[in-house]
């Protein structure tokens, strides 16, 4: 079946479904979910992500130059849903979402208490790319909660979101090793 090019991105998935928070220069956090994202450099350590220039995401790391990029599970599910509504600039979706902002180590902008990892970032670029901006973050701190990772990354006990696209998620299942 042949896809019209505007639909191109939606057989790309399921992708890493994340949240990105972030801290306003009047120090009013924001919360967001995005499924564009990757790795984008391993030396430094880069990591990129793409949103809709519009977004106060985009509009608060223009100001302060950091962000959290959190690593959600099915757990919390229906909190970034909500993280997904449109608030006005200034509402914090961290109490709309109710969830619990914690104290960064090395950036501004909190990290989300109720994910299972995070990536501290400060930014390093900003390119416009059609529709969307990608906004490339060095990572400064990579944490993951002692549970999940013991001999390596245990990926099934984590069960981090991944976006089909709209409101469909799922859960990682099978592992596949390639021989």
């Amino acid at each position: 079946m042949k896809l019209k090019t505007e639909l191109w991105y939606k057989v790309l998935a399921p992708r890493p479904a994340v949240l990105v928070s972030t801290v306003s220069k009047k120090g009013i956090s924001n919360v967001a979910p995005f499924s564009f994202v990757m790795p984008a450099s391993m030396e430094p350590p880069i990591l990129a992500f793409a949103s809709d220039p519009e977004h106060d995401t985009v509009r608060n790391i223009k100001e302060t130059k950091d962000f959290v990029v959190n690593i959600p599970s099915k757990k919390i599910l229906k909190n970034l849903w909500i993280c997904a509504e449109e608030f006005d600039y200034g509402v914090s979706e961290f109490e709309k979402a109710s969830l619990t902002e914690e104290k960064s180590q090395k950036v501004k902008s909190p990290r989300v208490k109720e994910c299972i990892a995070f990536f501290e970032c400060k930014l390093r670029d900003l390119i416009e790319t059609g529709d969307h901006v990608l906004i490339l973050g060095e990572v400064l701190v990579a944490e993951v909660k002692d549970e999940f990772y013991k001999k390596g990354y245990d990926i099934k006990k984590a069960n981090p979101l991944l976006h089909i696209g709209g409101v469909k998620f799922t859960i990682p299942g099978e592992v596949l090793i390639a021989e």
